[in-house]
Formats: structure tokens, C-alpha cells, sequence
């Protein structure tokens, strides 16, 4: 057993002692690295001449250079493409904004104008109801026999109750049931909504 022991800690000696070795060595290195960078921070710099400024570079470093340029060239490009498109697509949004300010106007135009019919046709309407209470009832009966049930509905159903019946009052029975069931149904559907 003794022997393996014995190996063993020469064995860990050596290990200590390599290491303590390399840190040494490493030392050395470093204060070798920074005397010489001190000397060479003393040194003169030596001029540039425009010979050594042309000379070509290495086949490696033209090959990477001129695939750099080529990137460059291609980046240019599609910049130039990209600047391109965004202007492209402001002048279509700009365009886009002026039609979309003409339909608006367009679209009030239009609703002003249905305002003015809806507001003529109602005159129209209450002038034309005002024209059948102002008739003699036998006379408007005979009218309003020859109407629609739902077209003669909506006079009646505008007209001052009294006239209404006069006129109602003249018309055929199956007639006035037609229209008054009309009238009821009109009646029944505002007060249930």
C-alpha cells in the first residue's frame, strides 16, 4: 500500500510544482509583453509614402473587399428601392386622402339632398292630405275607394279624426274594413315597438 501512497504524492508534488512553474513563465511573458510595448510606444512612427499607400493588398483581402463593396453596392440598392417605395406609397396615401375627402363631401351632399326631398315629399304629403279633408266627404270617398287599402291608409291616418270618418263613412264596407285593418296594424306596430 505504501508504494501506491508514495506515487501518488510525488505525483501531486509534480502536479503543484508545473503549475507554480507556469505561473512563472507566464509572468515573464507578461512583463516581456509590456516591456516591449513600452518600447515600441517610444519609437519613432515612420512616415507613410504614397508608394506604400498603392501597393495592392493580399489576393485574400482584395476577394474580401471587393465582396464588401459588392454588399455595399447591393445595400445602396435596395435602400434606394426601399426610399423609392415609401415615397410611392405617401403619394398613393395622399391620393388616397383627397378621394377620401371628396367622398365625404360627396356623402353630405347626398345626405342634404335626401333631407331636402324627405322634407318636400312630407310637404307635398301634408299638402295633399290637407287638399282630401278639404273636400266634400262623398266626393273624397269616391277617391279613396279607387285607392290602394295601405295607400289610402296613410291619408287617413294624417287627417284630422272628423274628416277621417266622413270619409270612411262613405266608403264601401269591405273597403273601410281593408283600410282600418291597415290602420290598426300600423297602430298596433308603433305601440308594441
Amino acid at each position: 500500500m505504501k508504494p501506491r501512497s508514495v506515487r501518488a504524492k510525488r505525483s501531486r508534488q509534480r502536479g503543484v510544482l508545473m503549475i507554480v512553474a507556469l505561473l512563472f513563465l507566464g509572468s515573464a511573458t507578461i512583463r516581456v509583453g509590456v516591456a516591449t510595448a513600452e518600447v515600441a510606444a517610444r519609437a519613432p512612427v515612420p512616415e507613410v509614402t504614397p508608394a506604400a499607400q498603392t501597393c495592392s493588398p493580399q489576393p485574400e483581402i482584395a476577394a474580401i473587399l471587393a465582396a464588401v463593396s459588392e454588399r455595399e453596392r447591393i445595400v445602396a440598392e435596395k435602400e434606394a428601392r426601399a426610399e423609392a417605395r415609401q415615397a410611392e406609397l405617401e403619394a398613393a396615401a395622399a391620393t388616397l386622402e383627397g378621394q377620401l375627402a371628396e367622398i365625404e363631401a360627396a356623402s353630405e351632399a347626398l345626405s342634404a339632398r335626401l333631407a331636402q326631398a324627405e322634407t318636400a315629399s312630407e310637404s307635398d304629403l301634408g299638402q295633399l292630405t290637407a287638399v282630401y279633408e278639404a273636400m266634400k266627404p262623398a266626393d273624397a270617398s269616391k277617391l279613396f275607394q279607387e285607392m290602394a287599402p295601405e295607400f289610402a291608409a296613410g291619408f287617413l291616418g294624417r287627417m284630422r279624426p272628423d274628416a277621417a270618418a266622413a270619409i270612411m263613412a262613405g266608403l264601401e264596407p269591405a273597403t273601410a274594413y281593408s283600410i282600418s285593418i291597415v290602420l290598426a296594424g300600423r297602430h298596433a306596430g308603433l305601440g308594441g315597438g
